[in-house]
């Protein structure tokens, strides 16, 4: 079965959501991202750019689904500088996802685990690895490696 779902091949279409910032504090493209993310966008990115009369710039891209791209344009143009928004259909190539929760000596611990393509992935989630080094003063990396051998991830 294992194999069966690693040859899986799935695919969807998105939106990306672009605009070039060049008169904007970085901490409230920051605020912009968040809330963006917050909306339910499946991911925002900055990229910095070269832009006309040689200013620095970020591109500020959203990917989100059809149905999302409204309420994404108009977060975009309240929570930022820009006065135009480009917009492109993505095909993307994904791998299928699921989680569990694994029980650990440091407490639960979620796993994201992907599949497909060919391929096997699984990954501890960042925010268990972190509870687990504060509560035990280990680095993430300790923890990280720890589970890796005693729970075969």
């Amino acid at each position: 079965m294992q194999e069966e779902l690693s040859n899986i091949e799935d695919q969807d279409e998105v939106l990306e959501l672009q605009c070039n910032l060049d008169d904007m504090p970085p901490e409230e493209i920051a605020y912009a991202m968040d809330l963006l993310l917050g909306a339910g966008a499946l991911d925002v990115y900055t990229i910095p750019i070269g832009m006309k009369k040689s200013r620095t710039g970020i591109m500020l891209s959203v990917l989100c689904r059809q149905e999302q791209k409204k309420e994404m344009a108009q977060l975009i143009f309240r929570h930022t500088t820009t006065i135009g928004i480009r917009e492109y259909v993505c095909n993307r190539m994904i791998l299928r996802r699921q989680e569990e929760i694994l029980n650990t000596e440091y407490g639960p611990v979620r796993v994201k685990k992907s599949y497909g393509y060919g391929v096997e992935k699984t990954k501890p989630e960042y925010e268990d690895l972190k509870r687990a080094a504060e509560q035990t003063g280990k680095s993430i990396h300790e923890i990280r490696k720890e589970l890796t051998v005693s729970k075969n991830l």
